[in-house]
């Protein structure tokens, strides 16, 4: 048999181990996977190149349709590409999925705007609760509920957050959890504009520790005795990882490398929540250990992205949070797996096996096996390379790891087959990104 693409000599590198193996091509799908050597049209030599699936990034924010001045499919899409992701499950905040009809409406809209793969998230509305069941139906990847009002999104009581797992439960639909508790962010706020408290620092005194550990510990408690499938989002630190037992767990980049302390200096470029919560590199290291042995179920990027103009448009209060990562995730993660602080077959997993798994995605995506889409990443493991805010593809236009060296890098992207980003350069068009279904959809 003749196939349509072999990527041969590389290292293949799954949750499993990594081998020198050759990948065949046929059809959009991973044809197969072994030493022989065999015949295909197109011939990729991946000689001193990792192998890996194409990454899946669950928790990114593309604000389409909404106010794209700060992104957009087509824009975030091809920084997700460039950087080794081909699937994404994205869910705005400024205009969200609550009811069948609004999944269905996006989705018209987005038709010819992805390069990448996609889902797509719905959000709980604390008196909306009977959607629930229609909209993990209809293919949400999973339904999302805040515990604080965040984003212009309402915060979910303890009363509403128990109707919300028993709802869950019922209909089989997973759960992300944002968990700050609402009552201390908001007296937390409240004493300190009293003090009139306008630097960087409000930042962490404002969504504090104490916040998160209470929420997760709340939903903790009423996830299990529901019986609820509930994912605690980007836990911050191992106190918040603790707080959270009982529940799986997704971590991020910026709570593996970057410092509380940065706010104070940084400021708005630092606003995102849960805030940075290491105070020391050993508080890092602790992070990385839990991703590494696994008790961090899995990474995303939390893609979040504002303009340096619009980051600097007003106080500290007022910005939006977030910050972007759709850029630079994987190779956070590969530089973090050159160091040896996770193997790279850890790397697969959290970025890809893992997420993949849990959202009812698996094994078409994140995996290498036999009948899977060929979504495929080229790795040049040792690339040594400068992160440049003006290198990023995403509207943000930023970086928090500018002036960083990361060591490892996508070098080539293949989604279905199909080559979609080389060198640095993104060739998959708008419109090739396709709506995949969530595990409650009765047809996809």
């Amino acid at each position: 048999m003749r196939y349509r693409l072999g990527i041969e000599g590389g290292e293949v590198v799954t949750p499993a181990g990594r081998r020198r193996a050759n990948v065949y091509v046929d059809a959009g799908r991973i044809a197969s996977v072994g030493e022989e050597q065999r015949s295909a049209d197109d011939v990729v030599d991946a000689s001193g190149l990792l192998v890996f699936p194409g990454m899946v990034d669950v928790h990114v924010h593309l604000m389409d349709p909404a106010d794209t001045s700060r992104e957009d499919f087509p824009t975030g899409t091809a920084a997700a590409l460039r950087s080794g992701v081909t699937t994404i499950v994205e869910h705005t905040h400024a205009r969200p999925v609550v009811a069948v009809a609004d999944l269905d409406e996006k989705r018209r809209y987005l038709a010819g705007r992805s390069r990448t793969d996609f889902g797509l998230a719905a959000h709980a509305w604390p008196d909306r609760l009977d959607e629930v069941p229609g909209v993990w139906a209809a293919g949400a990847a999973f339904v999302k509920a805040f515990t604080c009002t965040t984003h212009g999104v309402p915060g979910f009581d303890a009363e509403h957050l128990r109707r919300l797992f028993d709802v869950a439960a019922r209909c089989g639909a997973v759960c992300l959890l944002h968990c700050e508790d609402e009552r201390l962010t908001r007296e937390a706020e409240r004493e300190l504009r009293d003090e009139g408290r306008d630097d960087g620092g409000v930042v962490p005194a404002w969504r504090n520790r104490r916040a998160e550990l209470e929420a997760l510990d709340e939903a903790s408690s009423l996830a299990a005795a529901a019986g609820a499938r509930a994912i605690a989002a980007h836990v911050s630190s191992v106190d918040a990882l603790a707080a959270a037992e009982g529940l799986l767990a997704e971590t991020c980049p910026q709570y593996l490398t970057l410092l509380e302390g940065e706010v104070l200096v940084e400021g708005p470029l630092r606003k995102f929540t849960p805030p940075a919560r290491a105070r020391a590199q050993a508080d890092l290291d602790a992070m990385w250990d839990a991703v590494a042995d696994g008790r961090i179920d899995y990474v995303a990027s939390d893609h979040a992205p504002s303009t340096l103009a619009q980051k600097r448009s007003g106080s500290i209060w007022d910005v939006h949070f977030g910050l972007p990562g759709l850029d630079t995730t994987l190779a956070a993660l590969l530089d973090g797996a050159a160091a040896g602080r996770l193997s790279y077959e850890r790397v697969a997993e959290v970025y890809a096996e893992r997420p993949a798994q849990l959202y009812g995605l698996w094994p078409r995506k994140g995996s290498l096996a036999v009948g899977a889409d060929a979504d495929v990443v080229l790795v040049d493991p040792e690339e040594r390379w400068l992160v440049r805010n003006e290198d990023v593809l995403s509207k943000a236009g930023w970086s928090p790891f500018a002036g960083r060296t990361f060591v490892g890098r996508a070098v080539r992207t293949y989604l279905r087959g199909e080559l979609v980003a080389d060198a640095g350069r993104v060739v998959g068009e708008p419109g090739f990104g396709r709506f995949l279904a969530g595990a409650g959809a009765s047809v996809e």
